[in-house]
């Protein structure tokens, strides 16, 4: 039974679906999905179009507004828009270190989570979309993952779509884990240098931090082991509008005197673990490589062999000499399952996934090359996240889709410039623009 409820100048509705595991097997087991519903308070009552919003990830839940804030608030001036929390995120049948045991050992757990990948939740949105909409096709916005997950639509289901948009999202139609990785790690270090730029006493206060963390075990309230690496992976913030300030205002005051020497600060471990810990989002570290897995080639820890060919962010050689230390990026290591009390119990099913050799492709760049969705993407000229050139590469395989290239936001424009974004994009594929 759906519940309604209001907020300031918005009308929501708690919706819930069931659809299968597999949706090859549609008469085998089901998993319930969670969405709400958002309509603007005056036009509740009128029959309008509606938009489902896929958020970024993979493994995050669809973002729990108040009011109709950011790119929302543009929405609703012509949409009824579904915030959905994709298969095993939020409240859709959570897949994490207390759930995922009801699957059995590792093995089977890793089986059960093949299924949560792009094409799985664009399966998803089509097995809803009838019930929600009467069977007319809506649009998409999809934002990072959430924008993977559009071009999955766009080759899968185009028929279920009207418009198509996505922000800081294009992923590449064919590249391996290893491709992904080369290309990120030298813009991760673009932006730490960039960072270094901006707060150049951010270089002594990271190296100070580091060589405390190298010399010493530290763990974190929340029993997080908190190693050099993880300290690294911090950079990750680095990938949004405000990232650099937050990274400098979490480095400024690390330290604190106390009767046994400088040690890191309450204050500093507390921001710090609420960083790190996957808690809250732990599919994205499970999953995270395999939505690059597209054939027989298993991801085997790319983001970590990866990064023993730039040897720019090993730790103990920076301090060792006279280099900044580098911050890493949007990762996952396998050290992540051994520090993160959230992570620790699901080891053995990453390696599982890490290993899987039967991936199945997840874009079909034939039907992408005669699309007649209306579709139009925001590229972030130097996007952390996402890599400029293969997003383009992309977007010239899409038959009809506009490009917005820019550089007046990070990879969180959606949020950053909500309205504004949105109402180009929404232009761009009106060609009105």
């Amino acid at each position: 039974m759906s519940v309604s409820y209001r907020q300031p100048g918005v009308v929501l509705t708690d919706r819930r679906f069931t659809v299968p595991l597999d949706h090859a097997d549609p008469t085998g087991e089901t998993i319930e999905l969670y969405a709400r519903e958002a309509v603007a308070s005056d036009k509740a009552h009128l029959d309008l179009p509606w938009l489902v919003y896929l958020q970024g990830g993979p493994g995050f839940g669809a973002n729990r507004f108040v009011g109709r804030p950011s790119w929302l608030g543009r929405a609703l001036k012509e949409y009824r828009v579904l915030l959905l929390d994709q298969r095993g995120t939020g409240a859709s049948t959570p897949a994490n270190r207390q759930t995922l045991p009801l699957r059995g050992g590792p093995a089977e757990q890793a089986e059960y989570l093949t299924h949560f990948r792009a094409d799985a939740i664009v399966r998803d949105c089509e097995a809803i979309r009838p019930g929600v909409t009467g069977g007319a096709p809506w649009a998409v916005l999809g934002q990072s993952f959430g924008g993977f997950c559009t071009v999955a639509y766009l080759s899968l289901a185009p028929e279920g779509l009207s418009t198509a948009l996505i922000t800081g999202g294009l992923p590449s139609l064919d590249a391996h884990a290893d491709d992904v990785y080369r290309a990120a790690y030298p813009r991760i270090e673009h932006k730490v240098l960039a960072h270094y730029d901006r707060y150049p006493q951010d270089v002594e206060r990271a190296r100070r931090i580091a060589d405390h963390l190298l010399t010493r075990d530290v763990v974190l309230p929340n029993g997080y082991r908190f190693t050099v690496e993880a300290f690294q992976s911090l950079g990750a913030m680095l990938g949004a509008g405000d990232g650099s300030h937050r990274l400098h205002f979490l480095l400024e005051d690390a330290f604190v005197r106390t009767p046994n020497g400088h040690e890191l600060s309450d204050a500093f471990q507390e921001q710090a673990q609420n960083l790190l810990s996957y808690a809250g989002h732990p599919l994205y570290a499970l999953v995270h490589e395999a939505i690059y897995g597209q054939d027989t080639r298993p991801t085997d820890w790319s983001a970590e062999r990866v990064r023993a060919e730039f040897p720019r962010f090993d730790a103990a050689k920076a301090l060792a000499g006279d280099e900044p230390l580098l911050f890493t990026g949007e990762s996952v290591h396998p050290w992540m399952f051994d520090c993160d009390p959230a992570l620790r119990p699901l080891r053995e099913t990453a390696e599982h996934l890490a290993a899987r050799t039967d991936w199945t492709p997840l874009y079909d760049p034939a039907r992408l090359a005669v699309n007649e969705v209306p579709a139009a993407a925001a590229v972030y000229h130097d996007d952390m996240y996402v890599d400029t050139a293969h997003a383009l590469i992309t977007a010239r395989t899409v038959r009809g889709l506009r490009t917005w290239v820019t550089d007046e936001f990070e990879h969180d424009g959606v949020r950053a410039g909500g309205p504004r974004v949105l109402d180009r994009l929404l232009a761009l594929a009106r060609d009105e623009d």
